[in-house]
Order: structure tokens, then sequence, then C-alpha cells
């Protein structure tokens, strides 16, 4: 399945949420089995019918070009058991309850006595998410439906889609802040690392200088109130702080949306951001850019200049 999606034409971020997409729906059947992840075989979830959703799913995500997405809660269903390769399957099943727990996902039984969530539906979600909770604070502009095809009584059998621009009270984040002058400077990068993968929005230092003449830094994270906890963890386990303080801020975004140019054979991701509706920046996504100057062997900076001269028409 890697080397489909990897020899597919598609595009790199399209490409990377259906390989993220695969690479949990695989963790969760190695834990479900009992086996390596390389030893997994997709029986259970149709492996072409899987890629022709994992993929859709991902193009269209990638193509609404949404700045966040909110999961709610999800409905897992329950009662009845579904018939596998190896019999009878509990609903949930044991894929499905991995899927959502390394997600940290909140579930409910659901209101129908089936299978509500499949493994290919849960793993979809928690990578499309950036947060899970109740529909945030917004200016609805799109919906959209999708249906299975059963038709229980119980409930509809859709899958709602709500796009939407958000408010001032949507924007309103938490930054924390904590003063460090004793953390080996080299574990610095991996303990950003772990923040923004815990949820934070932004991670940065800021080098002051303490009582008794100390050089420390000041450690600022950028987080929603759905990630804060995960974040707080982060800090007081893989730093020395022994407490932080916290404040909340409104962010203003600009309109995002993304796009590609291709160098010499090399699709770079081009990030657009809009301000009433007018092109304020563009630029070229960096990893991209680092990628393709590996494969071409020529320099990051001239892979850059070349990706925006590229790019230079989608100012207009």
């Amino acid at each position: 399945m890697r080397r489909i999606l990897e020899a597919a034409d598609l595009a790199d971020a399209v490409r990377a949420r259906a390989l993220d997409t695969f690479a949990r729906l695989a963790r969760a059947e190695a834990n479900a089995h009992g086996v390596e992840v390389d030893g997994v075989h997709f029986h259970e979830v149709g492996a072409l019918d899987a890629i022709a959703d994992i993929v859709g799913v991902a193009a269209a995500s990638v193509s609404l070009g949404l700045e966040q997405v909110v999961v709610s809660t999800i409905a897992l269903g329950g009662g009845r058991q579904v018939k596998g390769q190896h019999g009878g399957i509990p609903i949930p099943g044991p894929a499905v309850l991995h899927l959502v727990a390394e997600a940290e996902a909140p579930v409910i039984g659901g209101t129908a006595p089936y299978e509500m969530t499949t493994p290919t539906g849960a793993a979809l979600l928690a990578t499309l998410a950036d947060e899970f909770g109740m529909m945030p604070p917004m200016r609805v502009t799109r919906t959209g439906v999708g249906a299975g095809g059963r038709d229980p009584v119980e409930v509809p059998n859709i899958l709602r889609v709500i796009v939407g621009e958000t408010t001032e009270r949507a924007a309103t984040q938490l930054v924390y802040e904590t003063n460090i002058d004793d953390l080996d400077p080299r574990l610095w990068p991996p303990v950003l690392q772990r923040l923004l993968e815990a949820g934070a929005s932004d991670a940065w230092l800021t080098p002051i200088l303490m009582k008794k003449g100390r050089p420390a830094h000041t450690l600022s994270v950028l987080v929603s109130s759905t990630n804060a906890d995960a974040v707080r963890r982060v800090v007081l386990t893989e730093t020395t702080a022994i407490g932080l303080r916290e404040y909340d801020i409104r962010k203003h975004a600009a309109d995002r949306e993304f796009t590609s140019v291709d160098v010499d054979g090399q699709s770079i991701s081009i990030k657009i951001a809009r301000y009433d509706g007018q092109v304020v920046n563009v630029q070229p996504e960096y990893e991209d850019v680092v990628a393709a100057a590996a494969e071409l062997k020529q320099p990051v900076k001239a892979i850059m200049a070349r990706a925006v001269a590229a790019a230079a028409d989608l100012w207009s």
C-alpha cells in the first residue's frame, strides 16, 4: 500500500495524509492481531476500497484548504457483532478502540445497535482532526452530507461536514510560559517538536538573564484550550520546569489555502494567505523545498528562489 501511494500521481499533502491514515490503520490492526506492523494484512478493511476512500477523503480535505478541523464526539455503535475474517467481532471492534485511544478522541456508544464507525472511518477522523469537541463558534459558509448504504431507524446514517469562518471568540487561545535555566540545550529541539505534536499551535524560546546572572530561556507555547492539558504534560515531564504561567490571548489569522508548483519534476506545496479576499503572502513549504533540493542535488536557496518565481502568478 505504501508503494502504491508513493508512486501515485498525488499532491504531496494528499499523499502525506493518506500515508498517515494507513499507518494508523496498520498500527491498530497490528495491535488487534498481536503482530508486527509489517505483518498486517488489510483483509478486514478491504484494501482497494480503503485506498479509494482514504485518498478521496485526503484529496477533499486538502482541496477545502481548511485551517483547522474539529471533530465532534465519535459514535461507535454497539449491540450485535459484525462478522470478520476470524469470526464475530464485538462492537466497537479492537482496531477502532485502538485508533480512538491513540488519537485521544472522545467517543460514545451511539444510538443504534450497529457498527457506526469502521476502522477506516476512525483512522480518517484521527488523521484529519486538529481538535476534538463541540463545534466551535463560527459563521457557517457551507455544509456537506454523505449517506451510508444502511438505513437504520434509530438515527440518520449520515456524516456532515460543516465549513465556516472562525469568530473572534473562536480565535481565543492560551499562552503558557515558564523560565528555565537548567535544561541541557541539546534537548530543546525535541521538546519543541513534542509540544507541536501534542497540539500546540506554536512554541518558541526567548533568551533571558535570570537571578545571579544565569543565562536562561523563556519557553512560550500557544495552544487551544482543547490541547492545553497535553501541552502542560509535555512541559512538566520533558523539561526541568516545575510550574508555568497561563494567560488568554486573541489570535487573528489570514485565510489560508494551498496549491503546488513544479520545479524540475519536484512538486512543492505553496501556502497562500488572503486578508479580506486579497492575497497578502505566497510562501513555499520549506520541507518540500529541502526535499526537492536533496533530490535534485542543488542548493536549498536555489530551489527556494525557483519555487518563489514559479509561484509569482499566485499573487494576482
